[in-house]
């Protein structure tokens, strides 16, 4: 019975001993390797270059949505201020009258005097009468922001660009916004409304 007892505690404390010796396969595998790194690190790039990609473009079509979003706001502006009564003859600024009466979108910077309006790129925003009607022109917008206000613009009597020939006809094509918006940062288009 002893000598059973001394061979169950041989085994058991061979037993012990093994498992506390570390696995020759256990022992070579103790984290991520260099090149497992620079893979985890090379994935997780592309993933934050495409997600800031993504941002950028969501960015880029919530400005272009403002300005559709600030046009027809003006036009409407425009509407009411001059409802029942003719509008100013060719030529009239109409702007400082509508930045008086706290017409103008927000989204619009004023200059300090009152009486001209900036747009997010930078160029001017111009209100004025032209007899029969008004036109709201933009200046200098950027190729891709032209095109999606031009593209699919309504309601209005025309749209044209600088020295070009107005478009009658509405919805605005794909096409004719192309032949409208042919600068690639320096665009002006005017939107003419009326009766």
């Amino acid at each position: 019975m002893t000598h059973l007892c001394q061979l169950n505690q041989t085994a058991a404390f061979t037993n012990s001993r093994q498992s506390a010796q570390p696995q020759p396969s256990l022992q070579l595998q103790r984290g991520a390797s260099l090149l497992e790194g620079i893979a985890y690190l090379g994935i997780a790039a592309v993933v934050v270059l495409g997600a800031v990609s993504l941002l950028g473009n969501a960015f880029s079509s919530a400005k272009s949505n403002q300005a559709i979003e600030e046009i027809v706001s003006i036009r409407t502006a425009v509407r009411k201020l001059y409802m029942g009564q003719a509008y100013p003859k060719t030529g009239s600024e109409m702007t400082a009258a509508l930045i008086a009466a706290n017409a103008i979108p927000s989204t619009l910077t004023r200059s300090s005097d009152g009486k001209s309006l900036t747009h997010t790129w930078g160029g001017g925003v111009k209100i004025e009468g032209v007899g029969d009607g008004y036109t709201i022109t933009y200046s200098a917008l950027p190729k891709e922001i032209c095109m999606s206000m031009v593209s699919g613009a309504n309601g209005w009597v025309n749209v044209s660009k600088e020295k070009g020939a107005p478009i009658i006809t509405f919805p605005v094509s794909a096409e004719d916004a192309i032949g409208v918006c042919t600068e690639s940062t320096g665009n002006t288009v005017s939107f003419k409304g009326g009766v």
